[in-house]
């Protein structure tokens, strides 16, 4: 056998090998751990979902594009609620905004533009 024959058999064998013991050493998750990732995801699903609709909903209704919100508030479990402080105030935009988000509802359950209610869903 030559020498290059010997290498590549090396290789193989520590790719093999490799294979294996990442196979063997993947730990099972406890069942609080697959709760916790669960957890994770729901919240990060309502809060890209908030993300989205929101700002949509708030530029249809005043005409004005929001970005960064002033305040979050959550239970990180069923709903979330995003605040936003108005930028053009003074030329007529709205002064301040609440979009909350329920997950049992899957969009927007309340949306509160300068005290007045646009939307209001029951839970």
């Amino acid at each position: 056998m030559s020498e290059v024959q010997k290498i590549m058999i090396a290789v193989a064998s520590v790719f093999i090998m490799g294979f294996i013991l990442v196979g063997l050493s993947k730990e099972e998750q406890t069942p609080e751990q697959m709760e916790a990732a669960a957890k994770i995801r729901g919240m990060a699903a309502m809060q890209a979902m908030a993300n989205n609709k929101c700002p949509q909903k708030i530029k249809e209704v005043t005409g004005e594009q929001v970005f960064l919100t002033s305040e979050t508030e959550s239970d990180k479990e069923t709903y979330l609620t995003l605040k936003w402080v108005g930028e053009n105030a003074n030329n007529g935009g709205f002064k301040h905004a609440s979009c909350t988000l329920h997950a049992a509802l899957g969009g927007i359950s309340e949306l509160i533009i300068d005290d007045k209610v646009i939307i209001k869903k029951k839970i």
